[in-house]
């Protein structure tokens, strides 16, 4: 029984590897198809049956993600995939020997070697080497998935408002274009023309939105010589930036900050210390800026970013208004010892300019400047009769008490003829020489007092003209700051992707 058993089961064992041995039959077309056609197969030949024939491969480019734009370094990082398709005659069997598509690594077979032209870091391979699929008829179909780096010039004028046109250039690297000449792709459906990338499957970027994406087919020359050059197709990626980042982080606060400098003219006239230092300190923080947008921009001397242009016409704004505050604080603090002012200057800052700025001045001060200041005489005349008219002075108190009261007149000293006026100032003189240096001392006293009033109510018009300079600048500055920054700004707004990018293709 033991022999039977053994035997039993070797027969089975027999039979299973019988089995797997020949396979099934599908397994068995497919080997047998896959022996017939790489026998004596050359990858390094050129498919074609004649040497002035030209092998057409069609190019179809899907994105799915366009990964990044470093605008320093001006490369565009992207996730495609290429489908390439051709016909090797070699390669051609009938739906009668296998009926479905036959997959064969990609290095076993002839490839058009389609690489990126513009790439960045020589990376001209794809990311991964998928299988080739061989249709009924020699038809060859590879769709491998890269991850590119190429070049895309950026265009900074209109930054953070702008909008960038990134190309990929795809062309044989070995087969000029009497070998070898792309063509777009076919739509799986319509069998149409594929003129442009496909986003069938493609994801959103934060930064950038995809805008257009047309394709267009070149022919490029090789420089310096008569061969036929290369077959090219360029495909296209107009993508605009999305600005909303850039609004918030750096344009707001720029703002916000540029508009402190012109508060500078709240401070008062002689305040043109403080000034300064607000306006200086806007300027830094407005430097701080400029150098962080340094970082995002590349270093070109073609064109001025239109942030940058905003940031240095603040920049102007702030020094004009820290000279102002200098010339200003200069203008306050001047005084009659060093400037005369004009009656034209002082008509046209005191009179003029104030009802144009809705500012008026009190009329106190011209009638102090201009009325004569009263000469206070009563007690020197009293001093006189007492010397003159030999009385006591108990008794000319009490006179001047009775005047005071209202019991007697009171003399009117000011419409002293001149005869009288002569007299006393002859017993003055005469009678008294204590008197006269007392007159004399009121008289400089009075002639000094006189001058610092002057010299006071003079020195409050340079700083009345000095804020009436403030306060025109405040609303120049005002002015100047808001049409600066809404026309600035106001291009960017205009800047805005064409309907069609290529007119004249």
């Amino acid at each position: 029984m033991q022999v039977v058993g053994t035997l039993a089961w070797g027969f089975c064992l027999g039979l299973l590897l019988g089995c797997a041995a020949l396979g099934s039959p599908e397994s068995n077309k497919e080997r047998n198809l896959y022996n017939r056609l790489f026998d004596n197969y050359d990858k390094s030949q050129w498919p074609v049956q004649r040497t002035d024939e030209v092998l057409q491969v069609f190019l179809k480019l899907t994105l799915t993600n366009l990964i990044s734009l470093n605008a320093k370094e001006e490369t565009l990082t992207t996730n495609v995939w290429i489908a390439q398709q051709w016909v090797d005659y070699r390669l051609n069997f009938t739906k009668e020997e296998y009926d479905k598509e036959l997959r064969v690594p990609a290095d076993h077979v002839w490839l058009p070697d389609i690489v990126l032209e513009n790439n960045i870091d020589g990376n001209f391979e794809v990311a991964y080497s998928a299988n080739v699929l061989i249709s009924p008829g020699g038809e060859m179909y590879w769709q491998p998935p890269a991850i590119f780096r190429s070049s895309c010039p950026i265009e900074v004028t209109f930054f953070p408002f702008d909008w960038q046109n990134c190309s990929l250039i795809f062309r044989s690297k070995t087969h000029n274009a009497r070998e070898v000449e792309l063509q777009y792709g076919l739509n799986d459906t319509t069998f149409m023309p594929v003129e442009e990338v496909i986003i069938e499957d493609f994801t959103e970027n934060g930064e950038w939105a995809l805008i257009y994406r047309p394709a267009r087919r070149v022919l490029a020359p090789i420089a310096g010589l008569e061969a036929p050059g290369f077959s090219e197709i360029h495909y296209f990626l107009i993508i605009q930036r999305k600005p909303l980042f850039y609004i918030i982080n750096i344009i707001v606060p720029c703002v916000l900050i540029s508009s402190l400098v012109v508060l500078v003219y709240f401070l008062p006239a002689q305040a043109g210390g403080q000034k300064c230092t607000v306006s200086i300190s806007v300027l830094l923080a407005q430097t701080v800026f400029l150098f962080l947008i340094a970082q995002k921009v590349p270093a070109t001397s073609l064109s001025v970013p239109l942030i940058g242009k905003y940031l240095l016409f603040v920049m102007t704004v702030a020094t004009l208004i820290v000279t102002n505050c200098v010339v200003v604080l200069n203008i306050s603090l001047r005084s009659p010892s060093t400037h005369l002012l004009s009656p034209r200057l002082k008509r046209l800052f005191l009179k003029i300019l104030p009802h144009y700025l809705g500012s008026t001045i009190g009329p106190a001060d011209e009638e102090f400047q201009g009325a004569p200041c009263p000469r206070r005489s009563l007690s020197l005349l009293v001093k006189a009769e007492e010397y003159i008219l030999k009385k006591a002075r108990s008794e000319v108190l009490f006179e001047h008490q009775g005047q005071r009261h209202g019991l007697q007149r009171v003399p009117d000293y000011d419409g002293l003829d001149v005869q009288m006026t002569t007299m006393l100032y002859k017993n003055l003189s005469s009678l008294a020489p204590e008197i006269k240096e007392c007159v004399d001392a009121c008289n400089f006293i009075s002639k000094s007092t006189k001058e610092q009033n002057s010299d006071g109510a003079e020195m409050e018009n340079w700083m009345l003209i000095g804020q009436m300079i403030d306060k025109l600048c405040f609303w120049l500055a005002i002015l100047l700051f808001t049409i600066g920054t809404l026309a600035i700004f106001f291009m960017g707004h205009l800047n805005t992707v064409p309907e069609d990018p290529f007119p004249s293709q």
